[in-house]
């Protein structure tokens, strides 16, 4: 396994796990849990985390360190093309000039569910721009299709609402996706537990993003682990090639070839 890694924007991934940094009690529980998890790509909420904006208060680059890390800012908390745009070029100066982005545009407050059309237009706009965009988009295949005809790097549908803990509500269209992608696919959204972010990674997904499975498990840092166990092992289990399903039994020790 020590050479299967994916690819995003030219730059190769050995941990399929990426985490964010929102819902923890403090940074030191931050680093605690992203150390646990293996990850390589930490995402970070330019709207709600400093990571300079203001001087006077902690930095959370101060514990994920982006000699270590790639630091992928995304654009939660916005809802319409313009905030989206206005802080994916905010990041990009905060952070020297780096063009990787996570990109969401939110349809309401209820159920965090992305609004489609919103999120076409910015990746338009932020692709001619010269980011390299991963988006969070819904699980429909025709769209998420279209994503990558535009030029996206990785496309990443929900499996569930955002901070919803239901786990993959629509495997069907995940592995569509999956299937039809000459981009990476990354699970974003829904994950609850380990078995959870198994079964994405059995699906044939190239990885799986989460915060809230990790930070609002009564031990961040343990689930943090038991994550990365789970990708992991769905990981395996993907590339070893699950036995096919059958109606009826069959016997663990056939009758062929008996003693007596």
């Amino acid at each position: 396994m020590t050479n299967d890694h994916f690819e995003i924007a030219g730059v190769k991934y050995s941990s399929r796990l990426l985490v964010g940094t929102g819902k923890y009690t403090d940074l030191d529980q931050t680093r605690e849990a992203t150390e646990a998890s293996a990850a390589e790509i930490v995402t970070v909420s330019i709207r709600r985390t400093n990571i300079g904006q203001d001087p006077d208060q902690p930095n959370l680059l101060d514990v994920i360190n982006p000699e270590k890390y790639t630091i992928l800012p995304n654009t939660a908390g916005c809802y319409d093309v313009q905030s989206a745009v206005r802080t994916c070029q905010l990041a990009r100066e905060l952070l020297n000039g780096r063009k990787l982005v996570k990109l969401e545009v939110l349809g309401d407050d209820k159920t965090l569910f992305p609004a489609m059309p919103e999120t076409l237009e910015a990746a338009e706009i932020l692709i001619k721009d010269n980011f390299d965009v991963m988006v969070y988009c819904s699980d429909d295949p025709i769209l998420a299709k279209r994503l990558e005809e535009m030029g996206c790097v990785a496309v990443m549908p929900l499996a569930a609402p955002i901070g919803s803990g239901l786990g993959i509500r629509n495997p069907y269209n995940i592995r569509t996706i999956v299937e039809n992608a000459n981009v990476p696919i990354l699970v974003d959204a829904g994950v609850g537990t380990a078995s959870d972010a198994a079964i994405a990674m059995e699906l044939g997904c190239d990885g799986v993003l989460m915060n809230t499975a990790i930070a609002e498990a009564n031990d961040p840092v343990l689930m943090a682990s038991a994550m990365r166990k789970g990708i992991e092992a769905g990981r395996e289990a993907f590339l070893a090639g699950r036995m096919p399903r059958r109606q009826f039994a069959s016997a663990s020790s056939p009758l062929d070839g008996r003693f007596f």
